[in-house]
This record gives C-alpha cells, sequence and structure tokens, in this order.
C-alpha cells in the first residue's frame, strides 16, 4: 500500500509546546545565559509566578539546575555530537540542545520524551530544518550513555587526572586543582568531594536563638536536626519560602557552615571584658548578622552591621528586624566607625567556589582572573577590621571558598604585617573540626555536608 499524501494546502500538524515543568526549566537556563540571572534566585520567581508545585516543580528544579552545574560536560558532549563547536550554535537552540541532553545522560527521562519535547520546541522557536538539526544531534547522543561519552572525551586519566576527575564531574580543571590545593594530603579526596559538589544539596535553615529551638523547628517544618550546628534543621522536602517560620523571622535559610561561623565569633576567647560591641564588617545579605544579634542579645551586645551595596544593606534590615543591629551602608575599608570592637566578623566576598553545589551557574562563570583581585579585597578588609578591634579583641575571617589564595594567603598576609596572633580556631567548631589546624578550619561538602567554608580567628596584640 503506497503512502497517503497529505492534500494540497492542509498545514503541517501543530507543533506542542513543552510542558509546565521543561518550560520553567528552559526560560531559567535562558535567564543565565542571556541575562547574567542566577538560577537559584530565577526559578523559585518563575515557579511561584506560574503556580508550578509537586513533581512539576520538583522536575523543573532537577532539569534547571542540573543542566545549569552539568553545562561543560553537556556542551563537550553537543560539540562532538553536532560535529560543531557551541560557539557556532545559536544561543537560544543551544541552551534547547542543553536541556535535552540533560535530560537524556542525567535523568531517567525516556530517551522518546527528552528528544521529542525538545524537537518540537525548536520548530516554535526556529523552524522545521533547525528542528532537524536538533533531532538529529540528541539522536545521536542518545546512542551512547554519559560513561561512554565521558570515556572519548574526558582528559586521559593517567595523563591529567585532576582534568579528568574536573571532566567526569563537571567542574571546570582549574577549580578542581584549586580544590586539590586546599585539600593538601588529603588530595585523594578529590573525587568524593568533586562528587559531592556536583549533586543537589539539601536545604539548611537556622532557628534563631531565643525564639525557636532547632527541635521545634524541625518538628513544624517535617525535618531533621542538623549534625553540628545546635541551631540546624535539613529541609527534607518543599519550599523554605512557604514556611511560617522563615515568614515570621523566626528561622532564616542559611548554610549549617555559615551558622558555625557565626557561632565561631562568638565563642572566641577575648583577653579582657566583652562589653558587646560587635561587628560584622560584610554583613549583606544580613544571615549571618541575624545569627550574631540573636546569640549576642541575652548578654547584652549589640552589633554594628556594614554593607555598602544597598540592595544588600536593605537586607539586612529586613533579615534583623527586631534584633539589637544598626546597619552602616558604607565601605568597610573606610568606614569612618570608632575602633574598640570586642569581636569582629569578616566574612569577606570572594569567589563563592565554596558554595558552587547551591549556585549552579557559578563555576562556568567564574574565572581564575577573578581570585587576584578579590585576594586583594579580602587583605584590606582584613586589615580595616583589625584596626577597629581593640588590642585583646578577636576578627573571625571567613570565606565561602577554599582557594588558598583567598583563605590562608589572606591570613598569613595579616600574621605578616599587623598585631595579631592566630588562634586555635578547632575548638570554635568542634565537632566539625576535623580539617583544621591550629590557626584555621576547612569545612568540606563531602566530610560535613556544609559548604566549603574556611575560617581563621585571629587575637589583636595592640595598635598598628
Amino acid at each position: 500500500m503506497g503512502a497517503v499524501s497529505r492534500p494540497a494546502g492542509r498545514r503541517p500538524p501543530k507543533r506542542r509546546p513543552l510542558d509546565p515543568a521543561r518550560r520553567a526549566a528552559f526560560d531559567v537556563l535562558r535567564a543565565v545565559s542571556d541575562k547574567d540571572a542566577y538560577a537559584n534566585l530565577a526559578l523559585p520567581a518563575i515557579l511561584r509566578d506560574r503556580q508550578i508545585s509537586g513533581r512539576d516543580a520538583a522536575f523543573a528544579t532537577e532539569l534547571a539546575y542540573g543542566a545549569c552545574r552539568s553545562r561543560g560536560l553537556l556542551d563537550a558532549v553537543i560539540e562532538a555530537a553536532a560535529g560543531r563547536p557551541t560557539e557556532r550554535i545559536d544561543p537560544v537552540l543551544l541552551d534547547l540542545l542543553r536541556l535535552g541532553a540533560y535530560q537524556l545522560l542525567r535523568t531517567r527521562v525516556e530517551d522518546h520524551a527528552a528528544v521529542s519535547t525538545t524537537v518540537e520546541q525548536a520548530g516554535i522557536e526556529f523552524d522545521t530544518a533547525r528542528a532537524g538539526f536538533v533531532n538529529g544531534v540528541l539522536r545521536t547522543i542518545a546512542r551512547r550513555d554519559e560513561s561512554s561519552w565521558v570515556g572519548e572525551l574526558a582528559p586521559s586519566k593517567t595523563a591529567d587526572p585532576i582534568g579528568h576527575l574536573a571532566f567526569v564531574h563537571a567542574h571546570p580543571r582549574w577549580i578542581a586543582q584549586a580544590f586539590a590545593d586546599a585539600l593538601g594530603a588529603r588530595a585523594d579526596e578529590l573525587a568524593a568531594l568533586l562528587a559531592s559538589d556536583d549533586a543537589r544539596p539539601s536545604v539548611h535553615l537556622a532557628a534563631r536563638p531565643g525564639d525557636l529551638s532547632a527541635r521545634e523547628l524541625a518538628d513544624a517544618v517535617g525535618g531533621t536536626v542538623g549534625t553540628y550546628s545546635p541551631h540546624a534543621v535539613y529541609l527534607t522536602e518543599g519550599d523554605p519560602g512557604e514556611l511560617a517560620a522563615v515568614r515570621d523571622g523566626r528561622a532564616l535559610v542559611q548554610d549549617e557552615g555559615s551558622q558555625l561561623v557565626a557561632r565561631a565569633m562568638t565563642l572566641a576567647p577575648l583577653e579582657g571584658p566583652d562589653t558587646g560591641r560587635w561587628l560584622d564588617l560584610c554583613a549583606g545579605p544580613g544571615g549571618k548578622t541575624a545569627l550574631l544579634a540573636a546569640l549576642g542579645r541575652d548578654s547584652g551586645a549589640t552589633v554594628t552591621a556594614v554593607e555598602p551595596a544597598p540592595r544588600r544593606a536593605d537586607l539586612v534590615e529586613q533579615n534583623t528586624a527586631g534584633l539589637p543591629v544598626t546597619v552602616h551602608r558604607v565601605d568597610g575599608r573606610d568606614s569612618g566607625l570608632l575602633p574598640g570592637f570586642d569581636r569582629v566578623l569578616v566574612d569577606a566576598p570572594c569567589t563563592g567556589l565554596g558554595a558552587l553545589r547551591r549556585r549552579p551557574e557559578a563555576r562556568w562563570r567564574r574565572q581564575p582572573s577573578d581570585v587576584a583581585p578579590l585576594a586583594k579585597l579580602q587583605r584590606e578588609l582584613l586589615a580595616a577590621a583589625i584596626e577597629l578591634t581593640r588590642p585583646g579583641g578577636v576578627v573571625l575571617y571567613a570565606t565561602c571558598s577554599p582557594h588558598l589564595a583567598e583563605t590562608t594567603g589572606v591570613v598569613a598576609d595579616a600574621l605578616r604585617r599587623h598585631p595579631v596572633t592566630a588562634l586555635d580556631t578547632r575548638p570554635l567548631f568542634a565537632p566539625a573540626s576535623d580539617i583544621g589546624t591550629t590557626t584555621s578550619i576547612q569545612l568540606w561538602p563531602h566530610r560535613h555536608g556544609t559548604d566549603a567554608m574556611f575560617a581563621a580567628a585571629l587575637r589583636v596584640t595592640g595598635p598598628r
């Protein structure tokens, strides 16, 4: 029987657009690519605006964050399957290919569903020819699984073991090298670290001391009490923004490692009395500031918070409402504040390499050239903090990056140039102190389930 021809003038079948979950994920990819948006901010807004919830929201989250997180690996596979560099593929088409390739390589979505939905949308966005291109590329990708593609495209495990692990776990090589350098003698843990960093993290909450205990918060939200911080709760499911305790300020979304940093500042031993004059020199968006103020209010401590960026300063005020906090919208390097603080926290701006699992696109956005100017800023902020601290007082320096230039390098510079001595930081972080020295602590996601926070406590010994 011959093929049935379509009557002249009949239009081809109307293409079916992406379902709401895939559409949300695709729009996040476009916002990240086209507008330098942050996926962890863009996606929740889209889900709320479109009233996407439940399984659809979970699927959209997996696709959006997963595709952003594994972008380098996906692009390498797409280039191989397409026979051309990604720079020669239309940006909209490329994000569609990333969405489809992620489903094929890293989810349990059926191949035909991943391919057909992506091809249909390509036809809507462009034309039949480019829909055919997408179809061909994705079908080529679907013929092999991720491990097969990695075996072909990854650097040699023997000649470049760090490059190989970086490719396998979807990290730029320079970041994997920075992690290996920071691990030092524990460099054999690099594979576990990269794997943990490539996985979707759980949401951590902080119960505000004096308002709510961790046990009460865990019971209220159906979560689990944290392992290290006495204020931490791990949220197993749901949107934290919808929780009553978060909406009314009794709890904050805050990684457990960040909670430990704020707590450590309050525990560091001083010489002389604690007059309760505390300073958070890099306060935005205010999570650590709120925890500091809540921990110190029973003893009469007040927190001065410094944040130069207007929007972030507004967030500090919102997150510390009702607490003894005063916000100053000035640069911490030239704040105009009077010296004499007992305790100063410098949670310095950094590359954020320690929180890549929570900021999916950041690993591909950051560049090695970002490190030097940030390290200079960190040294300047730490110097300013030391000047503002009374003799016998303590400065806690912290970064959400394990890069040695931003951590031990900055601390070593301060010890050389300023009247400070290093305190043993480990007791301030116990029991999360298994990777530390007499001068600093480095937390890791694969060991502690936290962001890779670094911290060092310095006691000021006298005026400069």
